[in-house]
């Protein structure tokens, strides 16, 4: 005679309604956000090579130089054909997108990364804690689990704190700013306004929404790392600052020519950042 395993036995001698007792389960939670993230913007001039080519509330910056173009960001994953129509209207092909550098992994930035490398054919290029969460697709986040995923995206060379990036003659600068995400990264190249060079930083986010400051077990040292990326945003080279998120930095790409009457300096945006720091660790 066969002996059937103890919980296998019990289970199929439970009555059918048992199983269906207990409350329903959840639906699953859209990745919601304002509308103003979504809003689509047609391309706004920055400096004579540099446009915000994002949404009114997220910024993707295109740079275009004589032997093709580079993008900063991405937004939000539904934001590809609105990038690849800006694109157009800036007159750069798909063909003619070189390279995508990463602000952070985030789905807000990063979105849609894998489907603008596999229409453009682009090179992408991030530090290595932001390949690992690019390759994930988001999923694992230190703070935030698999709540905002995206499409999981290759990158193609990983890049090291103060590594340069050359395309087309302009030269960008990988600055590390951990904290926000342990791969946030500043980038910062020169530009010009009527030929007279411009200093441009896109630094990243430094805010901690929501985040467990004070012993937290997968991030020890996270408050340590906002305080040397303070100063890292400090010292950058910035007579332009530009954020993801474009109001962090005192910007309103809705404001068309008056977009950046209020953006602020570098100095002045890790000044405020370290500021709301302090105050969440008293709190």
């Amino acid at each position: 005679m066969r002996i059937l395993p103890l919980a296998f036995a019990l289970a199929t001698a439970l009555p059918l309604a048992a199983h269906a007792a207990g409350p329903a389960l959840p639906q699953l939670r859209a990745y919601t956000v304002d509308a103003s993230w979504l809003q689509p913007i047609a391309p706004l001039q920055i400096a004579d090579h540099t446009w915000q080519i994002g949404t009114a509330d997220l910024t993707a910056l295109l740079v275009q130089t004589p032997q093709g173009a580079v993008l900063l960001d991405g937004g939000m994953p539904q934001m590809a054909d609105h990038l690849l129509h800006n694109l157009q209207l800036r007159g750069v092909a798909p063909a003619d997108l070189r390279v995508i550098l990463l602000s952070h992994a985030h789905a807000d930035h990063a979105g849609p990364v894998a489907e603008l490398k596999r229409r453009t054919g682009a090179r992408v290029l991030a530090n290595a804690e932001s390949a690992v969460l690019l390759a994930r697709g988001g999923t694992d986040d230190l703070h935030f689990g698999d709540r905002f995923t995206f499409a999981p995206a290759q990158v193609d060379r990983i890049i090291m704190d103060g590594e340069t990036v050359d395309v087309g003659g302009m030269r960008f600068t990988a600055h590390f700013t951990p904290g926000h995400t342990p791969g946030s990264t500043a980038w910062t190249w020169t530009d010009t306004r009527n030929g007279t060079p411009v200093r441009i930083a896109y630094a990243d986010s430094l805010s901690a929404p929501g985040y467990t400051l004070k012993d937290n077990p997968r991030y020890p040292h996270l408050v340590e790392d906002f305080r040397r990326s303070f100063a890292t945003v400090r010292a950058l080279p910035c007579d332009v600052l530009l954020t993801p998120h474009p109001g962090a930095s005192g910007w309103d790409y809705a404001a068309g020519s008056k977009a950046g009457d209020k953006a602020m300096s570098c100095g002045a945006y890790a000044d405020a950042a370290e500021q709301k720091l302090d105050d969440a660790l008293t709190r």
